[in-house]
């Protein structure tokens, strides 16, 4: 049987070879790359004559970290799965790493039979999620639904009204290109405060670059 390719990425040195060392013990598993950081890493999969097929990724780490790391390898190597393997269990950065591509996160406190299961889970089916990660992704859903849930409920006119409040026209300017009167755009304002639950023309602008509606 042909044993599953596993890649290491962690700047601790001494970690990441007692890691290399538990992977190795088991004869399902082939180390083929054990890199100190991100950009070592993407560099050496540029030259690598074999790819792996998991990486264990560490997220803190210096030169282009792991959820940069995560990110770029989903994007140029989609067949490539990444565990996370890290001591960060703080729900940001679990929830930035999903967000990149992670198709499992691990805490370096687990036993060698969760690594060994999560790998070949990953490996066969896709996906490993632990509690913590279970967690996190209820709260990305919830986030989802409830931005949707914004910006539908925004109107046409609203919308229009968002896109001219990114630019550097004052309220009167955009009165003008929207062919209403100020009253109109006060009230639009007022409105776009509240659905928004912002209380600034910076917060619309916040929100409307994070949900891309500043876009043409």
């Amino acid at each position: 049987m042909e044993r599953i390719k596993i890649a290491i990425v962690d700047d601790h040195k001494l970690v990441s070879k007692a890691i290399e060392n538990m992977i190795s013990s088991n004869p399902k598993f082939k180390v083929v790359l054990n890199c100190c950081n991100g950009d070592d890493f993407l560099s050496q999969l540029e030259q690598a004559k074999v790819l792996p097929d998991v990486v264990l990724m560490d997220v803190n780490m210096p030169k282009k970290n792991g959820i940069e790391t995560t990110a770029e390898v989903t994007q140029k190597y989609p067949d490539i799965k990444v565990i996370v393997l890290t001591m960060e269990d703080n729900e940001t950065t679990i929830i930035n790493m999903l967000k990149a591509g992670a198709k499992g996160y691990l805490l370096k406190d687990m036993s060698p039979d969760i690594l060994f299961d999560a790998i070949n889970i990953v490996y066969e089916k896709g996906i490993f999620y632990t509690d913590i990660v279970t967690q996190s992704l209820l709260k990305i859903k919830a986030e989802v639904k409830a931005n949707y849930e914004i910006t539908d409920s925004l109107k046409d006119r609203e919308l229009d009204f968002i896109k001219m409040a990114c630019s550097e026209l004052t309220y009167k300017e955009i009165a003008e290109k929207m062919c209403v009167s100020p009253r109109t755009i006060d009230g639009y304002r007022d409105s776009v405060f509240a659905k928004l639950n912002v209380k600034t023309r910076v917060g619309i602008v916040l929100f409307a670059i994070k949900h891309e509606l500043c876009k043409n």
